[in-house]
């Protein structure tokens, strides 16, 4: 058997184990004259999701929290774990067995009952989750990390992340007053080799250190990024390859004087970026893009606010040379009312990757949170851990009017829904519905009505006002699997 055929062969094999089936059908059942047949939509059988390490602080506080929605369609069994990845003090003797987490163990809760536990200190390690059969469609776990002081001080929160072989992360930095580290985890039973490719405002970083990253199998490798650079920046670029195997990757960002938190990878790049939910308070907006490749890319700038698009004064576009890294700095942009950047291009489309890093409160209170450029929902996006005093969800509409359904499942209790209409080119920002028996926390799930493009976020808020937020893509729940037709003459080519 050639290697064509294996690679067919294991192709084949990888889609039906990961994203469900595709059913076969026989010569006799095929006829010339059949209409092509559009793929059908069902729910995946396997889910897999990586933890970064949440802090290395004595004071950090940590919540996990997970939930599977009830999905149509999907298996009656299956099973969903969390386990720790290893780490460099773990021994030879235990390469075969993994350590059990710190208790109290996170045990994923039947579909449709959020579950969640709690960690204290600095030496929580990265987790590895799986999850299969029922528990798969739509697997959504949250971190969410409270330091009380230092570096980074403020909540810092991030979704567990799907494995990938590419990321791209604008925002960072290697400047003295930042602690920026890439979390590189693997979940798989061979070592990852991983390339970090830095940019700064005049190109590419030198580095010698970047390139043939080892990440261990089920392991995690926290890598700062000032070790990879004598440069020193404030606005970088960090592009993120696997040469083999597969990784999970975060950027942790963290500030000596405005906190931190965490900056998820951008959208792969594209001509055209949306980067959803800045809230009405933000004191302070940077926003950081970059154009990979040697073509130079030029932006129109637009808000979508709560009444429409508006382009903020005096920056009306964005030039971004090509390799290079460009930041502007768009200071209280949203004038007290929550937006979104539509960034499109002026002419020609070259494709960006873009985020903002967002400033919230005044003097010793500041504190900081990213928001990457990002997918639209889909048909469905998940987010968890939230509560009713806590969480705002803002949902965004840019190319024409939508109806959203979204639905607040607790802990304990019965789940409440309601569907909102968002007019084309406009942010709003909706609080929740909240289970009316619930006294925990509780998950949201989002479901465009329309076939227009919906852009969510959903920001967690303190009591002491600091504030983390994730954007809300798709959450996999679903995937396309189209009909095969048995063909055995493969086998001879």
């Amino acid at each position: 058997m050639n290697r064509t055929t294996l690679s067919l062969i294991a192709g084949a094999t990888a889609l039906t184990a990961v994203t469900g089936f595709a059913a076969l059908i026989t010569p006799d059942q095929a006829t010339t004259d059949d209409p092509a047949r559009t793929a059908a939509h069902l729910p995946v059988e396997r889910t897999s999701l990586l933890c970064p390490s949440p802090s290395t602080s004595d004071l950090a506080e940590t919540t996990y929290t997970s939930f599977t929605p009830v999905t149509k369609g999907a298996e009656s069994k299956g099973t969903a774990e969390l386990q720790p990845a290893r780490t460099d003090s773990d021994t030879d003797a235990e390469s075969d067995t993994r350590k059990k987490p710190q208790k109290p163990a996170l045990e994923p809760g039947e579909p449709g009952k959020q579950s969640s536990a709690d960690v204290s200190g600095g030496e929580a390690p990265a987790l590895i989750g799986t999850a299969e059969g029922r528990f798969a469609p739509g697997w959504t776990v949250q971190q969410t990390t409270e330091v009380t002081a230092g570096t980074g001080r403020g909540l810092q929160g991030v979704t567990c992340t799907a494995p990938d072989t590419e990321f791209w992360f604008p925002g960072t930095s290697t400047s003295s007053d930042r602690t920026d580290y890439v979390h590189l985890t693997n979940p798989d039973d061979s070592a990852a080799v991983v390339d970090i490719e830095l940019y700064g405002k005049d190109g590419a970083l030198k580095s010698t250190v970047a390139e043939g990253i080892t990440v261990p199998a089920h392991s995690s490798e926290p890598v700062l990024l000032s070790t990879l650079t004598e440069e020193q920046q404030t606005n970088v670029t960090v592009h993120v390859v696997v040469r083999s195997g597969r990784v999970g990757a975060a950027v942790q960002a963290l500030d000596d004087k405005l906190g931190g938190d965490w900056l998820a990878a951008s959208t792969d790049p594209a001509g055209s970026l949306i980067i959803p939910g800045i809230p009405k308070d933000a004191t302070a907006v940077r926003l950081v893009a970059f154009a990979p490749g040697d073509t130079d890319a030029d932006l129109k700038v637009r808000l979508a606010s709560p009444t429409g698009s508006i382009t903020p004064a005096g920056h009306e576009t964005l030039h971004v040379k090509g390799g290079m890294t460009a930041a502007v700095d768009l200071g209280d942009i949203t004038r007290g009312e929550p937006g979104s950047l539509v960034l499109t291009p002026t002419d020609r489309s070259v494709p960006v990757v873009a985020a903002v890093r967002v400033l919230r409160g005044k003097g010793d209170t500041q504190e900081s949170s990213f928001i990457a450029a990002a997918r639209p929902v889909g048909t469905r996006a998940t987010a968890v851990g939230n509560t009713a005093k806590t969480t705002t969800l803002s949902l965004t509409a840019p190319d024409g009017t939508a109806k959203v359904k979204v639905t607040a499942s607790p802990e304990n209790g019965s789940p409440t829904s309601k569907t909102y209409t968002i007019k084309s080119g406009t942010t709003q920002t909706i609080t929740p519905p909240t289970p009316a028996d619930t006294k925990g926390t509780y998950a949201l799930t989002i479901e465009p009505q329309t076939g227009t493009p919906v852009y969510a976020t959903r920001t967690l808020t303190a009591e002491d006002s600091a504030f983390t937020t994730q954007t809300l893509p798709d959450d996999r729940g679903m995937v396309a699997v189209p009909e095969a037709q048995q063909d055995l003459s493969i086998l001879q080519r």
